[in-house]
């Protein structure tokens, strides 16, 4: 019996310390930032058993790991680097969504994030 289906795969509350901003401070100093990725694909056969049928984890893991180690001005920036890493190593990817959330802003008063969203698909 053929069914169709979808598997959404999520890496959730990663934890960093990035160098990423515009301001001096923010590259001196750092941040603490939150990852949240999403990834979306349709297997081609029912039952999963193997590596190769479905997303590696853990290579997503290594992707998002080196791109938070680089010192980058805008995380919209780094938002689109990290979808177009995973959909270039993970070829059953669909869709992937990427989510940025620096936790403490260098902004007197500010009480809350900010984050930076960004969801790329196959042409």
């Amino acid at each position: 019996m053929s069914t169709n289906q979808t598997i959404r795969i999520s890496l959730n509350k990663l934890l960093f310390v990035g160098y990423h901003g515009l301001y001096p401070e923010e590259k001196k100093l750092g941040n603490n930032y939150a990852v949240e990725i999403d990834m979306v694909f349709n297997p081609k056969q029912g039952l999963i058993d193997q590596l190769d049928q479905t997303i590696d984890y853990v290579n997503v893991y290594a992707i998002v790991k080196k791109c938070m180690g680089i010192p980058t001005p805008l995380l919209e920036t780094l938002v689109g680097k990290i979808a177009d890493d995973i959909l270039f190593s993970q070829p059953l990817a669909n869709t992937v969504f990427v989510k940025i959330t620096k936790l403490h802003l260098p902004i007197p008063s500010f009480e809350g994030n900010v984050s930076v969203k960004i969801e790329k698909s196959r042409n």
